[in-house]
């Protein structure tokens, strides 16, 4: 499993009874997560500023029991990223993935050469910071306007404004086809589909009859000579195997490399619990 540890202003304190309890550079806050399904061990408080109460309903809302701002910030290493309490239990980071913008920063700063990164269902933009930070250029897409613009504030918060990013609200099956059609390429291609969404205008996405065709076509914008592809998924029952699957018949059949499949994980602190937070497949040339 693939964990983080050297995230020194997040911390999973305490996980049970489908919660867990986490400070965010000294926000704590109570979330609910499917994969906790043991009981609390213990009666130590669970003290916090604000905690996510799911609804019989259907989503939920947030109860606060502090003076929260609006937003804050957090620091992972030289990356600042904004966070804020949104609609459905999100902050607007997955802290999980600080494992895969180390990947990324190292290999692109290893490559030695000029790299092209696109980032798609890009969020607010944690992978796009990372590569901007270590040197690359990078094509951010969401089909959510919130998103980009939240992408970059976060681009401006690390001090990276002056760097080459283009931010890009779009469906983002629509465009790679447009990309194919345009000839443009890119060494690293990074995505983190959702399992079902709506591209600007209304496209749908469904990830078990979209996602294979979707890295066909994006090996068609692939450099003549890659570095990387990543495949993040958070989709309930969709297996490590089914990802590496899907570019041993994309991606490997025209470039030669190498596919890395794991799970990602944050260590409960003070014991030996982990909790799994998602998986990748992540191909690389050898």
């Amino acid at each position: 499993m693939q964990l983080i540890d050297s995230f020194s202003e997040y911390k999973l304190l305490d996980v049970g009874d489908g919660q867990k309890l986490e400070n965010w550079n000294g926000v704590v806050l109570v979330r609910p997560d499917p994969e906790v399904i043991w009981p609390k061990k213990g009666d130590k408080s669970w003290q916090c500023d604000a905690k996510y109460m799911r609804s019989e309903k259907g989503g939920g809302n947030w109860t606060i029991n502090s003076s929260l701002p609006k937003s804050w910030q957090i620091h992972y290493k030289e990356l600042t990223f904004n966070l804020k309490l949104m609609g459905f239990k999100h902050t607007g980071l997955f802290p999980e993935q600080a494992s895969n913008w180390d990947i990324l920063m190292e290999r692109i700063k290893k490559s030695n050469r000029e790299v092209k990164v696109l980032n798609l269902f890009a969020y607010t933009g944690g992978a796009s910071i990372a590569a901007l930070y270590a040197g690359a250029s990078v094509v951010h897409v969401d089909s959510s306007r919130g998103m980009v613009d939240w992408a970059k504030e976060n681009v401006k918060s690390s001090n990276l404004d002056d760097k080459p990013i283009r931010f890009i609200v779009d469906d983002v099956k629509k465009f790679v086809k447009r990309e194919i059609r345009r000839g443009n390429k890119y060494d690293i291609i990074i995505m983190d589909p959702p399992s079902f969404g709506r591209g600007a205008s209304g496209e749908v996405w469904d990830i078990e009859k979209d996602l294979y065709d979707l890295v066909a076509d994006c090996r068609e914008i692939l450099s003549d000579d890659p570095i990387m592809f990543l495949i993040n998924s958070y989709t309930t029952g969709l297996s490590m195997s089914v990802l590496e699957n899907i570019l041993n018949l994309t991606v490997n059949e025209k470039y030669r490399g190498r596919i890395v499949k794991d799970e990602l994980g944050i260590k409960v602190e003070n014991t030996n619990i982990i909790l799994p937070c998602g998986i990748f497949a992540r191909w690389e040339k050898k």
